[in-house]
């Protein structure tokens, strides 16, 4: 048995675009935008989503969106998604990089939330 959620809501753009659509997707979100020091492709929006992460993330890629899914169990969570008919594409870190049908990337994750959060909202899973 594992649990997972939603825990963040991504906004992939192409790295020389990401510093103006941070600051219009804050704008628009009325967030706070936040470089994050540690991880230098992300800027977060502080307050856009009530209890999710919401941030861009410069990409060598296509302008797209994506979710992270949190979870206890990365394993059991990638094997789970990946019977519903996900196909993983890449592994980054402890980080599994999946395709759902219909070609919209997803990212798992260990917890990265509150506990206290991620125990109030949680799925539990066979």
């Amino acid at each position: 048995m594992h649990r997972s959620r939603v825990y963040a809501l991504l906004i992939d753009t192409p790295q020389a675009e990401a510093g103006e659509a941070a600051a219009f997707w804050s704008a628009a979100l009325g967030a706070t935008a936040r470089p994050v020091p540690s991880e230098e492709q992300f800027t977060s929006l502080h307050g856009a989503l009530p209890n999710l992460v919401a941030a861009v993330q410069s990409v060598d890629d296509e302008p797209r969106f994506h979710l992270d899914i949190e979870t206890d169990d990365v394993h059991a969570e990638t094997a789970r998604l990946l019977a519903l008919g996900a196909t993983q594409v890449a592994q980054w870190l402890e980080c599994r990089v999946l395709r759902a049908p219909g070609g919209h990337l997803l990212c798992v994750l260990p917890v990265h939330s509150d506990q206290a959060l991620f125990d109030a909202e949680a799925n539990t899973w066979p």
